[in-house]
């Protein structure tokens, strides 16, 4: 048996928006369900995001430390940012994040894993990747303002990643997912077996 998630989408009988904000807003869409029932469903509506595991040649996991106030803690991340146009395509997404958070490229791109972040009240969509062959980025570093002017940079081996996260000592979504994912990766087909970097994302489509 293939198990897969499956594309589906039950009648909405009104929507509205209650809140905009600079980047997300909320919806409420009314909802049919299977024993004719509507019920309310309140969600927040996200552009969609990219982030970026970079592995460097000793085995090495580029990360972030910033504060995030929702949570209230300053967490260990891999680079990430918003899909800031419609369309845009995801990969380009993504070394715009490398260079502008960690002022590094990479030379070899693959899709490491695309997820829903918390599907119960968010349609946010990421696409997770893994960049190698890491080198400096050429010119000036891009300008950080607000949480990003704290931020920590350094680079971790990924089995104190690992022993983080099942330790329950690092939380953020895509680094849980994206170290774990890496290390499934290594111990299946390989890392040049996984998708390649413009690999088709139904969750947010774009051109090449």
């Amino acid at each position: 048996m293939t198990i897969r998630d499956t594309p589906e989408e039950w009648e909405i009988r009104a929507t509205e928006t209650p809140f905009v904000g600079n980047k997300t807003s909320v919806r409420t869409d009314d909802v049919v369900m299977p024993d004719g029932t509507v019920v309310h469903r309140d969600y927040q509506v996200h552009p969609g995001s990219v982030a970026v595991l970079a592995l460097d040649d000793e085995g090495r996991v580029l990360v972030l430390r910033q504060y995030r106030h929702p949570v209230r803690h300053k967490l260990w991340e891999i680079p990430a940012g918003l899909l800031d146009v419609p369309g845009e395509n995801p990969l380009h997404a993504a070394q715009r994040e490398l260079y502008e958070e960690a002022h590094v490229k990479a030379e070899n791109w693959h899709v490491l894993t695309d997820v829903y972040t918390t599907p119960g009240g968010c349609d946010e969509a990421v696409r997770i990747f893994l960049a190698r062959d890491l080198s400096e980025a050429e010119g000036e570093r891009f300008e950080v303002e607000d949480e990003e002017a704290d931020m920590e940079l350094s680079r971790v081996p990924v089995r104190e990643l690992v022993r983080g996260v099942l330790a329950g000592e690092l939380h953020n979504n895509c680094l849980v997912v994206g170290v774990l994912s890496l290390v499934a990766a290594e111990q299946g087909d390989g890392l040049d077996a996984l998708r390649p970097a413009e690999a088709p994302w139904p969750a947010r489509p774009f051109e090449s």
